[in-house]
């Protein structure tokens, strides 16, 4: 899979810069229960979740599919995948690619506003999308609770987002992003366990646990 659809897509699948609101209202209720979420997130030390990445191309063609895990504290984050590790402390982000033994050394750009996985879980959605409720389905016993979301920028390459929101928990069960070529790609959130201890180390890359990596340091 594409490096870029793991950096830039991670399980929210977005990233936009600096947009500008467009005309349009979105729905109340919606709001709230995203607020519901973002608040929620930002009570939590820590977060631990694992998740099911699937991509469809065209026809609903299932092309891939990847389990992973990430990991946050604050702004920071590491996310696992087969083959990959990306990792940020929130001052300078690796991106470690196994088939190669290559790692990819930038500082991070803390005026930009380009998507992380700490920002899915926060106010993202108020300056990039319109949003609407679009009612409730019971799956395995979960009442989600289903929202639309449409960017303001409708240049962008994705048209939609539907994000499923287990209502008694407050948290994102699934993320559906959409793209106008036919591309959809899925992200299930399978487990999710706040406030475990995770260590700062948890948030650098040492190379001396990857014998012979291929720094490419970009800084």
């Amino acid at each position: 899979m594409k490096k870029f659809v793991l950096t830039g897509m991670l399980l929210s699948g977005i990233v936009f810069s600096g947009m500008a609101q467009s005309k349009g209202a979105s729905d109340p209720k919606a709001k709230t229960i995203l607020d519901g979420v973002s608040n929620k997130f930002k009570s939590l030390k820590t977060v631990v979740a694992n998740f099911v990445l699937k991509v469809e191309g065209a026809n609903n063609s299932v092309s891939d599919s990847k389990k992973g895990t990430v990991y946050l504290k604050g702004a920071k984050y590491k996310v696992t995948l087969p083959g990959q590790e990306i990792i940020s402390d929130n001052k300078t982000s690796w991106t470690y690619a196994k088939d190669v033994n290559e790692v990819t050394i930038n500082n991070v750009d803390q005026s930009s506003g380009a998507m992380t996985p700490a920002k899915l879980f926060t106010n993202f959605y108020d300056k990039d999308y319109l949003y609407k409720l679009n009612g409730e389905t019971t799956e395995k016993g979960k009442v989600l609770q289903n929202i639309e979301l449409t960017p303001t920028d409708k240049s962008k390459n994705i048209f939609k987002v539907i994000v499923s929101i287990d209502k008694k928990n407050q948290a994102i069960a699934r993320m559906k992003v959409f793209e106008k070529n036919g591309n959809h790609y899925t992200y299930d959130i399978t487990n999710f366990t706040p406030n475990t201890n995770l260590s700062d180390a948890t948030f650098t890359f040492d190379a001396k646990n990857y014998p012979g990596v291929e720094v490419v340091d970009l800084r």
